[in-house]
């Protein structure tokens, strides 16, 4: 089987790409965090980012095929000013791969894209993420990287809470 790396391309994300990172960031909140998500919000959330450089951006990963291209996997980056090393971190956020892609290099791809773009730009002074606590499969994918735990733990304040689904009860 060849491996799926091999036709992946990696890409900024535009508009049309919109309602492809809303499903996949709905998936997500559901997978990790059992959340749904208010979808209108979240979607005014996506087009803001993509019109918004200052904001941060969206890439993608498109699977090329005989077919024609299909979106396999998205990541967002946002930015955190260092004082201490005058220089902007790149924040990895809305990891998304859909299960059936997982495991094939999509992961890496993305990630490759973004070090590759953060390490020749000279305000990048580094690349961070947050992962959720038990979500232990996405740590090993993320240390495969090279990317390491900090000696941080995250403290929130949260002004738009977003409800946790309650487990169906039969």
């Amino acid at each position: 089987m060849i491996q799926a790396s091999q036709h992946i391309v990696v890409r900024q994300a535009q508009c049309d790409d919109v309602d492809t990172i809303v499903t996949f960031n709905a998936a997500m909140a559901q997978e990790t965090e059992q959340r749904n998500l208010d979808v209108v919000r979240l979607r005014e959330g996506v087009r803001t980012l993509i019109a918004s450089p200052g904001h941060g951006f969206y890439i993608v990963a498109e699977h090329r095929h005989a077919n024609g291209t299909q979106v396999v996997g998205q990541l967002m980056i946002t930015y955190e000013w260092s004082d201490w090393r005058n220089g902007v971190f790149w924040w990895v956020q809305s990891v998304y791969i859909p299960p059936e892609w997982r495991r094939r290099g999509v992961f890496r791809a993305l990630h490759h894209h973004i070090q590759k773009q953060a390490k020749v730009d000279p305000t990048v002074c580094g690349i961070r993420l947050y992962v959720e606590r038990d979500n232990h499969q996405a740590q090993t994918v993320y240390q495969r990287v090279g990317l390491t735990p900090s000696g941080y733990t995250v403290f929130e304040q949260d002004f738009v809470p977003i409800g946790r689904v309650e487990p169906e009860t039969y």
